[in-house]
């Protein structure tokens, strides 16, 4: 099956932690298009099973394949523990996670060996990390602390707040205790928590955003196999993004991180595509 080029990524996630990955490739990949999709209604994948994860998954993969999409970026860390190898094997279609990408780049910076991770209760549960990077370095000792609350911190818009402040240092003190030199953000809600981790963790300690590596990834990927778009067609406006419910809070969160304003853009129908409603163009996500 020939795969058009100028074709849209597919990126999704649990909700509005995605997007940091979107934003990541709308700087990195200026020339792809983009069809989001936030699934707001079942938000947080973290404390799911592996099987209804990978359920969601499927659902959602589907949907995106009929949004005609290239290559599907799985930009939530749960996910891409619980799903990804059981959807890469199932669809014909590029798909990466992007917990791997991160792994990489936090084996390459850690100087003494000890890298934290920090994700949801699923995500640090699953050990996925750690086995990962074992695998590239066998003498990486990695520590992992599942941080339930960022999520819903994020989700409210709380990212310069006392309570996220406090909440913040009560769960990395376990990782400052045992000296970790690197620290993988392993949710893609967590980047905009940087600066609070920032300040918690000290300026010694390197932080990998997966979001960013994830988006140099997908960039050499579509290199490889000849679907790295050339921003050719200008017709329409390249970004496009479906939630499962709660459009309205779903469309302030993405105004304030995205490099866009949404309320400019509106007009360009940078958000024309959320619906309020679970069923989706006629696709019905329960199914």
């Amino acid at each position: 099956m020939k795969i058009d080029r100028e074709a849209p990524i597919g990126v999704f996630d649990s909700g509005v932690g995605g997007l940091t990955v979107a934003r990541e490739i709308m700087r990195n990949l200026p020339s792809e298009k983009i069809v989001y999709f936030g699934d707001t209604a079942r938000v947080p994948y973290g404390s799911k099973s592996k099987e209804t994860i990978i359920r969601y998954s499927r659902q959602i993969i589907r949907f995106l394949q009929q949004q005609q999409v290239k290559a599907i970026v799985v930009a939530c860390n749960t996910a891409s523990a619980f799903a990804l190898d059981a959807v890469r094997d199932e669809f014909d279609i590029p798909i990466i996670g992007v917990i791997e990408p991160g792994a990489k780049v936090a084996a390459a910076q850690t100087r003494n060996k000890r890298v934290g991770i920090i994700g949801t209760v699923g995500t640090v549960g699953s050990g996925i990390h750690a086995e990962y990077l074992k695998h590239l370095d066998p003498e990486i000792t990695v520590f992992g602390k599942a941080c339930p609350l960022f999520v819903p911190l994020v989700e409210e818009g709380w990212l310069h707040d006392p309570v996220t402040d406090e909440v913040a240092a009560r769960y990395l003190k376990e990782l400052q205790d045992k000296q970790v030199d690197t620290l993988i953000l392993g949710c893609t809600h967590y980047p905009l928590l940087r600066s609070t981790i920032r300040k918690i963790m000290g300026d010694g300690v390197c932080l990998v955003n997966p979001a960013y590596e994830t988006a140099l990834e997908l960039g050499r990927l579509l290199e490889e196999k000849g679907l790295a778009g050339e921003g050719t067609e200008k017709n329409e406006f390249p970004y496009r993004f479906y939630v499962s419910d709660l459009a309205d809070e779903f469309k302030a969160f993405a105004n304030s991180i995205l490099p866009y304003d949404v309320e400019m853009n509106e007009k360009n129908k940078i958000l024309r595509s959320i619906k309020n409603s679970r069923l989706l163009n006629g696709y019905n996500i329960d199914t």
